[in-house]
């Protein structure tokens, strides 16, 4: 039987919970990667956006209705896009229309990875490789204090996207598991690719 309030001509769909409760994660997740670049691009300082993210905790968790859920979420995401648009507006009509390309503070300390890594790799003849602890010390010389642990190899896993010649993964026989990023110092050239598209810090 049709149920109550839907027009007897609109298909209904049995939808696993399981599958709803994956993609409500999936829209949490795009939801906060999109806060991070937010807060890193200094659209929201660090109070504001933690009682915006707090505020959005709390009604999604209000919320009974997996559907609904995911309504709240899609909304707020939407929002963050606002709050980025809108911030870009600022800086380019603060420069004199002057295109202002924000890049995250993950994807910035990733940018000085690679052009770290490609140094060294000048020094070398066929490999060349850079771990946490080395990336953790350069960032600070960079920033003044060191990064977390977990930023830092956030930092090291966004080198890799950015540069497909080098590849982040566990250092072999370390029992600490440390992370480390590696390369072939003839293929490193073609981590130029981002400057080629205009990117810029």
């Amino acid at each position: 039987m049709p149920e109550a309030g839907v027009p007897s001509e609109d298909p209904i769909l049995e939808i696993p919970q399981s599958e709803l409760e994956w993609l409500l994660n999936s829209l949490l997740e795009t939801h906060n990667e999109l806060a991070a670049v937010v807060k890193d691009a200094g659209v929201l300082k660090g109070r504001e956006l933690a009682k915006v993210t707090e505020d959005h905790t709390r009604t999604v968790r209000a919320e009974k209705s997996l559907i609904g859920k995911m309504h709240l979420v899609a909304a707020y995401t939407r929002q963050h896009l606002n709050r980025i648009r809108d911030f870009l507006k600022g800086r380019r009509a603060g420069e004199g229309g002057k295109v202002v390309q924000v890049v995250s503070k993950i994807a910035a300390r990733a940018i000085q990875l690679i052009e770290h890594v490609r140094v060294l790799g000048s020094s070398q003849s066929k490999t060349v490789s850079l771990d946490s602890s080395q990336a953790r010390i350069l960032i600070a010389g960079k920033e003044g204090e060191k990064p977390s642990r977990r930023d830092t190899i956030r930092a090291m896993r966004r080198a890799e996207k950015l540069c497909p010649a080098l590849e982040c993964n566990h250092k072999p026989g370390d029992g600490r598991q440390t992370m480390r990023l590696t390369g072939l110092v003839r293929d490193l050239l073609d981590c130029d690719i981002w400057q080629r598209s205009g990117m810029t810090v």
